[in-house]
């Protein structure tokens, strides 16, 4: 897998100057959660980076429930931790994958090429026996050249495009069944999905807490046509993460991932929505 590092060799490379570790542990509804346990023990040379104070901008209006963070202000957080360009970057969660995913894409749109996953995330890592540590590592600053990717990010604008347009392209929603279809929306004001959007639950990457094999990505969306455009989103473009890696993982070129996701689409009051309890009552 070309996005997925295992906890063997990061063990080996641990001490290595041009390698960073990123811990990017966090529990959704209790946003200090990560921090308290980072600040318990972690991966040996590895620095917190937390998703709503350093990977995602502030709430407003528009723009979802974890906006992308500014740029510049992320690259400043990233030369504190001694990363710069040419540095070999190592995220890991606590094994859900979302969390790393989210800084490992975050990374691509700046412009690093050499950015993995660790594969089992820190749940594997403490199974291994492998070693930890409580200190809270202090690097040399250096410098961050951006290079923005912006043909990985997806705008409300081209979303809005591509529901008037349908067969351009397509449009993954990586939440849970029950909210894609409106069943059940636990944290966002309304219920359903994207107009025109098919579900793929990002869930359904892993197995066992480990990155399902490649071969096995491709079975997930053997159902759509790699030729064409892909557009992936969640509730809040965090989600969404696993399933951008996965279909690039599985051959997929042209994936970009709508950050804003469902919460920026709802905070549009004119926007249709799809669920099933339309289809019941479709006035």
């Amino acid at each position: 897998m070309k996005y997925f590092i295992e906890k063997e060799w990061l063990l080996k490379k641990i001490d290595n100057e041009n390698v960073r570790i990123a811990d990017c542990r966090f529990k959704l509804g209790s946003p200090d959660e990560g921090r308290s346990l980072y600040d318990l023990n972690h991966i040996p040379n590895a620095v917190y980076f937390d998703l709503e104070k350093d990977l995602s901008g502030p709430v407003k209006d528009h723009g979802g429930r974890h906006p992308l963070p500014d740029p510049d202000q992320l690259k400043q957080t990233l030369e504190q931790a001694g990363i710069s360009r040419e540095t070999i970057v190592i995220a890991y969660d606590g094994g859900e994958g979302a969390f790393a995913s989210r800084f490992w894409w975050l990374l691509r749109y700046l412009g690093h090429e050499q950015v993995y996953v660790l594969n089992g995330g820190y749940k594997e890592w403490i199974n291994s026996d492998y070693p930890v540590k409580s200190e809270v590592p202090v690097f040399e600053p250096v410098s961050y050249k951006l290079d923005l990717k912006s043909d990985i990010l997806a705008s409300y604008a081209e979303v809005k495009e591509l529901v008037q347009r349908r067969d351009e392209a397509v449009l993954i929603d990586s939440r849970e069944a029950k909210r894609y279809l409106g069943i059940e929306e636990p944290i966002d004001k309304k219920a359903g999905h994207i107009p025109g959007a098919i579900n793929k639950v990002w869930l359904d990457a892993y197995e066992n807490g480990r990155f399902k094999e490649v071969a096995e990505q491709e079975k997930r969306f053997a159902d759509i046509d790699k030729s064409k455009p892909v557009i992936v989103y969640c509730g809040s473009g965090v989600t969404a993460a696993p399933n951008f890696l996965a279909l690039k993982e599985a051959g997929y070129n042209n994936v970009k991932l709508y950050a804003g996701s469902f919460s920026d689409w709802i905070s549009y009051e004119e926007n249709e929505i799809e669920s099933v309890e339309k289809q019941r009552n479709p006035f």
